[in-house]
């Protein structure tokens, strides 16, 4: 996209400040600046075409605006946020206007009659600016008119783009994929390794459409083993500021949606030319490791390799083959496990923190509305792949990190994870020492420790929950830099990402810089920091994403228990209510302070995380176990309403603390809101909606 930019002087560079600029509902925009104490604010006509969600520099220019704030003009857009919108168009017999939907004011974006592509008057259709000169409309083109009645594929794309992220290719980064060859050259696998020969496979989810990693076993004649982590070849297809790589730059990641993948690369290069898929020659950058029987990792290898995988497993085939110990390559998988579980077990001694997870998936019909949730487990079948690409992370790591270049690192992309908060961690601290938890915190290793201690203690017990979550809350982000700090969660001292190139941007940075480090012709990027703040804020905008693409299915799913009762775990407390996670669905919805006033005035007391009824005493805690009642399910705003269930006991022991009778229902039962209950008891419930179906006929 063309933008015309005025050129600024040395004088006026060098009172300028880098930020994002969010804009409010009324117009007026404010300029987040690292540093700054305070925002920067800007009037609408100098916002300079930036728009909500763009990083900017900001030139703070004399005099203060409201409260004192200081006032600035964007300069220059340094990243634009989105340049898709989805809106409607409004056509007339010259020209058409895209009114965007959205809550941000922007303004309306000439769209001309040949670029419309087909849109008709009034339809609802993805625009892309393609131009925008200063005091002018901005001009864009109809990349796609949506189905109106296909509600979900409209939602999910909406979440894509306000979160940056284009739904299509442009032509010239699709033509560039396709003009890539299918065939790989005798000359290119003279060049490499050649692992073909050697037994290697594949272990993906079960609905994966690209496999970026795999791992080869063998024995060798001096009785060791020979364990290869062998990862798709990117680089040799996306070469430095290519179309492919610009755009897989701007991208920096895949997003992972309950229904689709919004890929960094297109399907040209991640499901084919780099997939490694069984029975086909792939090119791979390897990590190959020399292991004793016991497990010890004796030499590796780093280098460009061809492999040829002979089976593709899934998570759950391979769970099998460890439990029932047969199955096809059984014996390889077998010692393949032991290894991994003794890598486990030694990072865990070593100062890793064993934080446990679930993660939510959903059943879906073939509209995308989700008909059943299901819980995935973290097996030993996912942690044998996870503890091999540790591994060849870590290890390229360390490779890197003892390469000098002038007497100085070699910039390069780490993954790093800083040490916890410790103004997140003391009131934790408080918290857990209620729970006969203490933590010793004279260094970083020792709260790891204490860490793995408390989370072993608390394993199956009815606080396990809320401990996971709130530790889990007083963590540092990961990021990605080239200033080397470690990362404090997997206890490793040098760590980076080098096993995923298909759907994250620095394993491509990674796997270029370690190329020029073995081959001796090492090239300093001056842009890398740059490069890796890029890769974090886009990682963190793909979280967003699939954060807010499962809450609306939660939504959606929930829409359909609308006025039925359900067990759930209080998951967070705020000065307006508390978050409930149903317990059978994981789905979490807001109990509003206001639904609760009629019982008892309560507080946010922020060291319990709690509330606590004035008169009563009455709490409510993270971790509470309390029933609850689905009232509303709003998709438009992804939210879901509960209220709380009151037992007959409950409601008599606030009724006391009032001072006034409690409304009472003829099996001695309450609720907030007064209404009789239909039972003593949450309902036995289905996860599957056909299932519930059938039991209401």
């Amino acid at each position: 996209m063309k933008t015309k930019q005025k050129k600024k002087n040395k004088t006026a560079s060098a009172t300028l400040h880098r930020g994002r600029l969010e804009v409010t509902r009324s117009g007026m925009g404010f300029v987040i600046v690292d540093g700054l104490e305070d925002d920067v604010m800007v009037r609408p006509s100098d916002f300079n075409t930036a728009l909500h969600g763009d990083i900017v520099r900001v030139r703070v220019v004399s005099g203060s605006g409201r409260g004192g704030r200081q006032q600035g003009q964007v300069a220059e857009i340094v990243e634009r946020k989105q340049l898709e919108f989805i809106g409607h168009v409004e056509l007339s017999q010259a020209f058409a206007f895209f009114i965007a939907d959205t809550d941000k004011p922007m303004p309306d974006i000439y769209v001309p009659l040949g670029r419309l592509n087909g849109a008709k008057h009034n339809d609802r259709v993805i625009v892309r600016i393609i131009e925008w000169e200063k005091n002018k409309k901005p001009q864009g083109e109809v990349i796609q008119v949506l189905d109106q009645t296909d509600i979900n594929d409209q939602a999910m794309k909406e979440i894509l783009l306000e979160n940056g992220f284009p739904l299509t290719f442009p032509e010239a980064v699709l033509e560039e994929s396709e003009r890539l060859p299918d065939l790989i050259a005798s000359s290119e696998i003279a060049r490499r390794r050649d692992m073909r020969p050697i037994l290697t496979f594949t272990i993906d989810p079960i609905d994966a459409k690209d496999f970026d990693d795999a791992i080869s076993i063998r024995t060798l004649k001096s009785g060791l083993l020979e364990i290869g982590v062998h990862i798709a070849d990117v680089g040799h297809y996306v070469e430095p500021e290519s179309a492919l790589d610009k755009e897989a730059y701007d991208r920096a990641t895949s997003v992972y949606l309950p229904d689709r993948v919004n890929p960094m690369l297109p399907e040209r290069i991640s499901n084919e030319l780099c997939s490694l898929r069984p029975h086909e020659d792939k090119l791979t950058f390897s990590a190959i490791f020399q292991v004793s029987p016991k497990g010890d990792v004796m030499s590796y290898w780093l280098g460009k390799t061809v492999i040829h995988s002979d089976h593709r497993y899934t998570y759950e085939e391979v769970q099998e083959i460890i439990e029932q110990k047969t199955g096809i390559y059984h014996e390889q998988i077998e010692i393949l496990n032991t290894f991994a579980q003794r890598m486990r077990r030694h990072r865990f001694r070593k100062g890793a923190i064993n934080f446990s997870s679930t993660e939510v998936r959903f059943k879906l019909d073939e509209k995308g509305k989700p008909i059943g949730i299901m819980i995935k487990e973290s097996k030993e079948a996912h942690q044998l792949v996870e503890e091999f690409m540790l591994l060849a992370n870590r290890t390229v790591a360390e490779h890197v990190g003892k390469i000098k270049l002038n007497k100085k690192p070699v910039p390069f992309p780490y993954r790093v994870h800083d040490t916890p908060d410790k103004e997140k961690l003391h009131p934790f601290m408080e918290f857990a020492k209620r729970y006969g938890h203490t933590f010793d915190t004279k260094t970083p290793q020792a709260i790891a420790e204490s860490f793995n201690q408390m989370l072993s203690d608390v394993k199956g017990r009815p606080e396990q929950h809320v401990l996971e979550q709130l530790g889990i809350r007083t963590m540092s982000k990961a990021i990605y830099t080239i200033e080397n700090i470690g990362h404090y969660g997997l206890g490793f001292e040098h760590y980076c990402h080098f096993t995923s190139p298909i759907r994250r941007y620095p394993d491509v940075l990674v796997h270029r810089i370690l190329l020029e480090c073995l081959e001796e012709k090492i090239t300093v990027d001056k842009k890398i920091e740059a490069k890796c703040r890029h890769s974090s804020e886009r990682e963190r905008a793909a979280m967003d994403s699939e954060r807010a693409a499962n809450k609306y299915k939660q939504v959606e799913y929930m829409s359909d228990f609308i006025g039925e009762e359900f067990e759930g775990v209080i998951s967070g407390v705020a000065s307006f209510g508390f978050w409930v996670e149903t317990v059978m669905h994981k789905c979490e919805g807001l109990v509003s302070i206001n639904s609760l006033m009629e019982y008892d005035e309560f507080q946010h007391v922020e060291g319990e995380y709690a509330l606590v009824g004035r008169r009563s005493g009455r709490q409510f805690r993270m971790g509470d176990k309390i029933t609850i009642k689905v009232i509303s399910a709003n998709l438009s705003r992804r939210q879901l309403d509960y209220e709380w269930v009151i037992s007959g006991p409950v409601m008599a022991e606030l009724a006391a603390s009032m001072g006034s009778p409690r409304p009472e229902s003829s099996d001695g039962s309450a609720r907030s809101g007064g209404s009789p209950r239909s039972g003593g008891s949450s309902r036995p419930h289905q996860h599957d909606k056909k299932h519930k179906k059938k039991k209401r006929q």
